[in-house]
């Protein structure tokens, strides 16, 4: 079964960190650029984060950078969101996605908004991220 597969979310208190995992099986993620994407109650999708299929290019919403690390592994066949000093307003289920090519300028735009949903080969099912003292 091809499939992406996100662990690692949880409750968390203000401050605290989390790593979420993005793992691909039944395929390679060596030719996709991976994006993860947060979406709040009531709130639309948003853009948090993107890696090109190298790994040398990677982006952030503002509302993260710097407190968000990107990074993926080949042996393991996963990306992973590393997550810092987080906030209340980080609270949402968070999505990866797999987006076909191998394009750096891939990896810069992937959530700048400008790629619908059909345009990933692969979203995987969500993992819920409560930041909450």
């Amino acid at each position: 079964q091809l499939q992406l597969v996100e662990s690692g979310g949880g409750l968390v208190q203000p401050g605290g960190s989390l790593r979420l995992s993005c793992t691909a099986s039944g395929f390679t993620l060596d030719y996709h650029a991976i994006a993860w994407f947060r979406q709040a109650p009531g709130r639309e999708r948003e853009g948090v984060s993107s890696i090109s299929a190298s790994g040398h290019t990677t982006n952030y919403a503002s509302s993260v950078k710097g407190r968000f690390t990107i990074s993926r592994e080949k042996e393991t066949n996963t990306a992973y969101l590393e997550m810092k000093n987080l906030k209340p307003e980080d609270t949402a289920m968070y999505y990866c996605a797999a987006f076909p090519g191998t394009s750096e300028v891939v990896g810069k735009t992937l959530v700048a908004g400008i790629y619908a949903s059909d345009d990933f080969d692969y979203w995987g099912q969500g993992t819920q991220v409560t930041v909450s003292s």
